[in-house]
């Protein structure tokens, strides 16, 4: 039985082996101190999971939902049997849902929401965006913290919610950085073969069409180059089709959903961000942390602020076919097979920092709840 000393705290994201906004949580779950907190982890659409990647401390909860807005009485049932300190919600959607059940829950329960996304990627999804704003503008007034991956992605919400900037804490995503540093390390080449990967779900905010136009429009001296598009999602059919209409479909490899990116940053000559819009994916970050050379499109301000200058970095000039283009064929002339860079601009999201990061914000939450 868990210590009553413990801060109760449970974390939700719809299932396992999602995007990157589920890799965080389920980064957070594993990595928070377990002797300051009772760590519930909360699946709501998973009908399974693999419990070895989670240490004994860790009570997973699966509420077999078919979808999260299917979950709304099984998710109240938990919260009021666990009546946690704070709840974390990981995703858009799930935040939405919480914070419209607020008034349902414990008075004591704090809810931090983390936006894993930009706003107005995360109102295109909705059928009716105006609508949709208005519904999130009210739902995040009850969220006691919204945590967001970037000033810039903070600054949005204020000001397209008008939600108070007090409301905020930017915090940065957690990455193992040494074990990806120590796993990483390319092995011995079998061939000359240049390989870009790129890595997300596949949706048109990836912009993975505009990758595969400008992989194809690449000149003659990297007519053999290799594309790895490690994901899944809707579009996958629809971007199998263009790759063979733009005669490029024997060089990409659209490699399915991918347990660790280790495995493919082994191999990888170059990681490529293709994104039309991003909050800042962590595949992005894990790739640095890697020390791929990267090239990426100008997502949104805060990639653009961290990338910027960079060395071993190619951004390209606008979110387009023809500029990401550019930025590859210059990346690809000026990197080395193997090479790694150190991409000193990564470690304030190395664990021995994000995680004390995040358990100050619950920390402040709790002693809110017990004042």
């Amino acid at each position: 039985m868990s210590s009553p000393k413990l801060a109760r705290i449970l974390l939700l994201i719809p299932h396992l082996g999602g995007g990157g906004a589920e890799h965080v949580i389920e980064i957070l779950a594993r990595h928070l101190s377990p002797s300051k907190y009772d760590i519930h982890l909360a699946l709501i659409t998973a009908s399974g999971h693999n419990s070895t990647r989670f240490p004994p401390s860790i009570t997973i909860h699966q509420l077999h939902s078919a979808r999260v807005r299917n979950s709304t009485s099984k998710l109240l049932r938990l919260i009021w049997r666990l009546r946690p300190h704070v709840i974390l919600s990981g995703m858009a959607h799930l935040n939405l849902l919480v914070l419209i059940l607020r008034p349902l829950l414990p008075a004591e329960t704090r809810i931090l929401v983390r936006q894993n996304g930009t706003l107005s990627a995360t109102l295109a999804s909705h059928s009716t965006p105006r609508f949709a704003r208005r519904v999130y503008s009210v739902a995040y007034r009850r969220a006691h913290r919204i945590i967001c991956q970037t000033d810039f992605m903070a600054q949005e919400l204020q000001s397209k919610l008008h939600l108070l900037s007090d409301r905020f804490n930017v915090l940065p995503n957690p990455v193992d950085i040494q074990r990806l540093r120590n796993s990483s390390s390319p092995e011995p080449a079998s061939s000359s073969t240049l390989q870009l990967l790129a890595i997300g779900r596949l949706v048109p905010e990836k912009g993975f069409d505009i990758l595969l136009d400008a992989f194809a429009a690449l000149p003659e001296p990297f007519q053999s180059v290799e594309l790895i598009i490690a994901g899944t999602g809707p579009l996958l059919s629809v971007l199998r089709t263009q790759a063979q209409a733009l005669g490029i479909g024997d060089r990409v490899n659209f490699a399915g959903q991918t347990p660790d990116p280790v495995l493919h940053f082994i191999n990888a000559s170059l990681y490529v961000l293709s994104s039309r819009t991003e909050g800042l994916p962590n595949a992005l970050l894990e790739a640095a942390a890697a020390g791929l050379p990267i090239a990426s499109t100008p997502a949104c301000a805060g990639i653009v602020d961290l990338l910027r200058n960079r060395e071993g970095v190619w951004l390209s000039s606008d979110v387009s076919a023809s500029a990401l283009r550019v930025a590859l064929e210059e990346a690809l002339t000026a990197i080395q097979p193997g090479r790694r860079y150190r991409h000193t601009w990564i470690e304030p999201h190395d664990l021995s920092r994000a995680i004390p990061a995040y358990e100050i914000a619950i920390d402040h939450a709790i002693a809110r709840s017990n004042s």
